[in-house]
């Protein structure tokens, strides 16, 4: 079951690659995967539902991940920048394109954007009363974090992981102090 997700999704990205998402059908994935269709709709309602199904894992490893480094904040960063590292930094910039572009990309950004929010929303909940100050600063630094590990490869110059942690630690901790303050 696990290798037939998987291989559904490594076909997915490859054609994505290929063909960009706006031509990929679920029948190519299913072909490229050598799954029936009617595997691929025991596991997955659509191509949209199949991108994103690697979310939910990654976003309940990165809780864990930021429950075990408590009571140090942003728990979480290092094990989704490694994540992203390991996945787009080392692939190849016309899969990034893919990745990033088009409808397929925007689909990854906005759920990437939504699972840091939620990942941020249990660090600022603390901090500061329920209300749109903290729904605001959560968005601003969900939306900065993002922007931050989506356009990283794509620099001239990358950034190690230490650098990259590093940097976002040092614009992000003002933010949340000054929520504390509130």
């Amino acid at each position: 079951m696990k290798r037939t997700r998987l291989a559904l999704r490594a076909s997915l990205l490859a054609l994505m690659t290929e063909r960009g998402w706006e031509a990929l059908r679920v029948r190519d994935v299913c072909e490229r995967a050598k799954v029936g269709r009617s595997t691929f709709y025991t596991h997955f309602a659509d191509k949209e539902e199949l991108l994103l199904s690697g979310f939910d894992e990654l976003q309940a490893e990165l809780r864990a991940a930021a429950r075990a480094a408590a009571p140090r904040r942003l728990g979480f960063l290092r094990p989704l920048i490694e994540h992203v590292r390991e996945g787009f930094w080392m692939a190849t910039r016309r899969r990034l394109r893919a990745l990033t572009s088009g409808r397929g990309g925007q689909i990854i950004r906005e759920r990437m954007t939504r699972m840091v929010c939620e990942l941020l929303a249990d660090e600022v909940a603390p901090l500061a009363p329920a209300g749109p100050q903290r729904d605001v600063a959560t968005r601003y630094l969900a939306g900065a974090l993002v922007e931050l590990l989506l356009s990283e490869p794509t620099a001239p110059r990358r950034l190690g992981s230490d650098e990259l942690e590093s940097l976002y630690r040092r614009l992000t901790l003002p933010v949340l102090r000054e929520l504390s303050r509130r």
